[in-house]
């Protein structure tokens, strides 16, 4: 069921749902196995170990995933989390509102891209952390080597803010490299005057 639904002009409804690991493995498995995803940290796994990553991610209370479709067909994948609660938070100062996002937008099929696809995505997950979850500012925190990324969520209405090191996480359960990260804020009142 859905958690949130945006209508996009010109490309019809964008529905927000939480991922379902053990479903969606496959689809999720093949978006971050592709060269363009090599920022997403997880080339070289299989669909196994990205489906206990993301099983064990629903154990958290402050870190959530959810899938984007269009028309039923899966056009991106969300992270949020409690920015106080990931590595992200010991490099800026966290405000009350403040929420967490990781964006994973779906390959162009087969008929190529379409003009205002990305934004129209990018759009519904915004709306869905700033007004469905009644946030103040989104924070994003992509490796300053994806420029690609850093350029889209600009296009969007983010400002970027400083080159941060967010630290290497080394437990049991999961492990993260060091990363060179641009931070980018998004505030509601921005992404609403849009």
């Amino acid at each position: 069921m859905a958690v949130y639904e945006q209508v996009a002009d010109g490309f019809g409804v964008v529905r927000i749902l939480p991922l379902d690991a053990k479903a969606d493995a496959e689809v999720i498995h093949g978006w971050v196995s592709e060269p363009r995803a090599e920022f997403w940290g997880m080339n070289g796994l299989t669909q196994e170990q990205v489906r206990e990553i993301y099983e064990g991610l629903e154990a958290f209370d402050t870190h959530h995933a959810y899938l984007a479709v269009h028309e039923d067909e899966p056009v991106g994948l969300l992270q949020t989390y409690e920015p106080e609660a990931d590595r992200v938070g010991e490099c800026y100062e966290v405000e009350p509102g403040d929420i967490g996002v990781h964006v994973l937008l779906a390959p162009a099929g087969d008929a190529g891209g379409r003009p205002g696809w990305s934004s129209s995505v990018l759009t519904a997950f915004t709306s869905y952390v700033l007004v469905g979850l009644d946030r103040r500012r989104v924070v994003v925190d992509p490796d300053e080597r994806n420029e690609r990324a850093i350029a889209r969520f600009r296009r969007q209405g983010f400002e970027c803010g400083q080159v941060v090191v967010l630290p290497e996480i080394d437990l049991p359960e999961v492990y993260l490299p060091e990363k060179r990260a641009r931070l980018a804020f998004l505030r509601r009142e921005t992404m609403l005057a849009q």
